[in-house]
């Protein structure tokens, strides 16, 4: 990291941490914490978006979720349709 740092004890299930451990690989536990606390703000973040958007405009539906959910999967299989165009054209 580029950023500052500062050292703090932080407490969590020993199974957690363990876990953790055996998954921070050779950039070591604080990296691997810092990442994931880094995860856990971008979604906090992104969750308050949502109410005040929810607010502002009430809840998104269910259908409505899907139906975006479809033109995104519609999309990714006419990007992919492209691609293997493009390759076999070539």
């Amino acid at each position: 990291m580029s950023e500052p740092t500062g050292k703090y004890s932080i407490t969590m299930p020993r199974d957690i941490a363990e876990a953790a451990k055996a998954r921070s690989g050779p950039s070591g536990l604080s990296a691997y914490v810092a990442a994931a606390v880094a995860r856990q703000i971008e979604r906090d973040n992104l969750n308050e978006l949502i109410q005040v958007a929810e607010a502002e405009h009430g809840p998104v539906t269910d259908e409505e979720i899907q139906a975006l959910r479809d033109q995104l999967h519609q999309a990714r299989r006419e990007q992919t349709a492209r691609k293997q165009g493009g390759t076999n054209a070539a």
